[in-house]
């Protein structure tokens, strides 16, 4: 079973259903117990840091996540990748979950990247469990104008938009996709 968190901010239904089309059973939940049942847990996100951050530590269940990734994978998702971090910048100073280094910042000159945008995987980072199903420049989708700075050592892949933003990182059972899979088509499918 693999559960998706809802804490209020998320796109809960395209992604459960992206994820059911694949023949999984999703169980979408704010209970610790579910989130224990689960083989995996996806932590979608849509919105500002800091509020989302809020919900997320007001449902309990930050303490069960970071024991959780401890035995199984975590796959943050746009503004759930983000929470994923030490902190962000966006409207404030933030705390985030901590469970990868670095920070979020607004993209340069208050940029929205939306829209397609190629993934350029980081050399050495092709056999990631994460790109078993896909290649080096497939396109992905993002809507985002935060972008996780100084995580070179969890980071994946890239995608260039005036600068390369950080597309993807892990961090042990820990990964996050700045760009949305349950919007990327075909591409989004194989990597979810």
């Amino acid at each position: 079973m693999i559960a998706i968190v809802d804490y209020g901010v998320g796109n809960l239904f395209s992604l459960s259903s992206s994820v059911r089309s694949l023949g999984a059973e999703v169980r979408v939940t704010h209970e610790a117990a579910d989130l224990h049942a689960a083989s995996h847990i996806l932590l979608p996100g849509v919105g500002a840091f800091g509020d989302a951050m809020a919900k997320l530590e007001a449902t309990g269940l930050v303490p069960v996540l970071k024991k959780e990734v401890e035995t199984k994978p975590l796959l943050g998702i746009c503004l759930g990748m983000q929470l994923l971090f030490d902190k962000s910048f966006e409207y404030g100073e933030h705390a985030g979950l901590g469970l990868i280094p670095g920070e979020v910042c607004p993209l340069a000159d208050d940029l929205t990247d939306a829209g397609w945008n190629a993934l350029d995987i980081v050399p050495g980072r092709e056999n990631d469990p994460l790109f078993k199903y896909l290649k080096n420049g497939e396109y992905v989708y993002y809507v985002h104008s935060y972008y996780a700075k100084n995580c070179a050592a969890s980071t994946l892949a890239t995608s260039e938009y005036s600068i390369p933003v950080t597309g993807a990182v892990r961090r042990g059972n820990v990964y996050g996709t700045q760009f949305h899979p349950e919007k990327s088509g075909d591409t989004g499918l194989r990597l979810l």
